[in-house]
């Protein structure tokens, strides 16, 4: 978010600086990348649909824009989404999400167990059946912060490879950064971009909430054959005894994993039941790929707020944002973050599509939710 918000930001004339010890180093790093706006809805986040939706629609455009910035890709494929049922039981759960769905207007389809493993082969014979969502696509979040990292180069932003100590207020106006060497940079407008610990700057006022605590995720990465036809033509999602469980496969023969969701604080640590659970339920899923070879194993930090949407744009502190709290549509959500953000450091104001996610919506208490 750092990033995108900085390269944007830099587009609209202003000079930009990242403070980060290792920029497009953290979360991104590990997320899978899936492009995932119908696939990922929930009861009760509508709105955060609609969003979700917004930056889907805007992401062609956002990757050519890119790629022609950096000079390299980053991995976007319009390949669709196929999401499966294993059982009974998983089998209503989907439906229940089909209808949910149906209710927003979204396009979708239900195929029967047959029709998913003609799409997919190597579909276990048990697939009870599935939606098809030919809108959801994929990146790769790699490949698309060594573009924004490049992207950023290019367009002058300077880059400070430290920690963010503290926020400087003066005269109940925020006015840049100390950094834990004690280096103070001066800004006429700071964005807090940190992910999960963008609420532990010091420095910040009563009246600034910032609520968003880590949820944990792992994540396997395989190595797929390079054969015809393809091991999997496009990302495979499945609810497995009521637990999920997605396939992500990328042009490059990596097969993604993932993932869980654990409340552990700052732990991420790979353990031997998070990596057992994922081959588990993928096993499941595509009985073949047992056979593949492993190749990582990562943990990663989602920056969740309570109401699971992101904080964006300015806070009750004059000059300060936010750029943060994008749970499990961090990637998704980059374009409109980037232009969200930029908007605002030249206005004042978040567009109307960002406003319903603004950044003092949790303003007059700090608590986060468990």
């Amino acid at each position: 978010m750092g990033l995108v918000t900085a390269w944007r930001a830099a587009g609209r004339g202003l000079r930009t600086a990242v403070v980060d010890p290792s920029p497009g180093g953290g979360a991104a790093q590990v997320a899978a990348g899936m492009l995932a706006a119908v696939t990922e809805l929930h009861h009760g986040e509508e709105a955060l649909l609609d969003l979700n939706l917004t930056s889907a629609a805007r992401y062609p455009r956002f990757a050519d824009e890119l790629a022609e910035a950096a000079g390299t890709g980053i991995g976007y494929r319009a390949c669709g989404t196929l999401s499966v049922a294993l059982d009974a039981d998983d089998r209503a759960q989907l439906r229940e999400l089909h209808l949910l769905q149906e209710r927003c207007g979204l396009d979708v389809q239900w195929l029967t167990g047959r029709e998913c493993r003609k799409l997919e082969p190597m579909l276990a014979p048990g697939v009870r059946g599935g939606l098809r969502v030919d809108g959801d696509h994929q990146t790769d979040p790699r490949l698309l912060t060594a573009a924004l990292l490049t992207a950023c180069e290019r367009a002058g932003v300077v880059f400070h490879r430290g920690w963010a100590r503290e926020v400087t207020v003066r005269a109940g106006r925020a006015t840049g950064v100390v950094l834990t060497d004690g280096t103070a940079l001066a800004a006429g407008q700071s964005v807090l971009a940190g992910g999960c610990r963008s609420g532990e700057p010091a420095g910040l006022p009563p009246e600034v909430a910032v609520p968003v605590r880590p949820v944990k995720g792992q994540v396997l990465r395989l190595r797929m054959p390079d054969a015809r036809p393809p091991f999997l033509s496009r990302t495979v999602r499945a609810v497995v005894r009521g637990g999920h469980v997605y396939l992500v496969p990328r042009l490059s023969g990596e097969l993604v994993i993932g993932a869980t969701s654990e409340e552990r604080g700052l732990d991420t640590t790979v353990t031997a039941g998070g990596v057992y659970e994922l081959l588990r339920d993928a096993h499941e899923l595509v009985p073949g790929l047992t056979e593949l070879p492993l190749t990582e194993t990562r943990a990663g930090l989602r920056p969740a707020t309570p109401d699971n949407a992101p904080l964006l744009g300015p806070t009750a502190l004059p000059g300060l944002h936010l750029a943060t709290g994008h749970h499990r549509n961090g990637v998704l959500l980059a374009p409109v973050t980037g232009e969200a953000l930029a908007q605002a450091l030249v206005t004042g104001e978040l567009p109307d599509y960002a406003r319903p996610f603004s950044a003092q919506r949790f303003a007059g208490g700090r608590g986060v939710a468990a």
